[in-house]
């Protein structure tokens, strides 16, 4: 999956238009991967540190 932007040492990773909803995009941090719905900034799975997510 193409980088769309990193930074502080997060990668956030393409979201792919026609995939299943919710919209989401999947961000990468360390070890740690999480899922974050687009429309409410909500974590839809996984976890990351609070100081990354902030």
């Amino acid at each position: 999956m193409p980088a769309i932007n990193t930074f502080y040492g997060i990668l956030l990773l393409q979201m792919f238009c026609n995939d299943h909803a919710p919209p989401y995009f999947h961000a990468l941090y360390a070890e740690h991967e999480v899922l974050i719905d687009i429309r409410t900034l909500g974590i839809l799975e996984g976890g990351m540190p609070r100081r990354a997510l902030a």
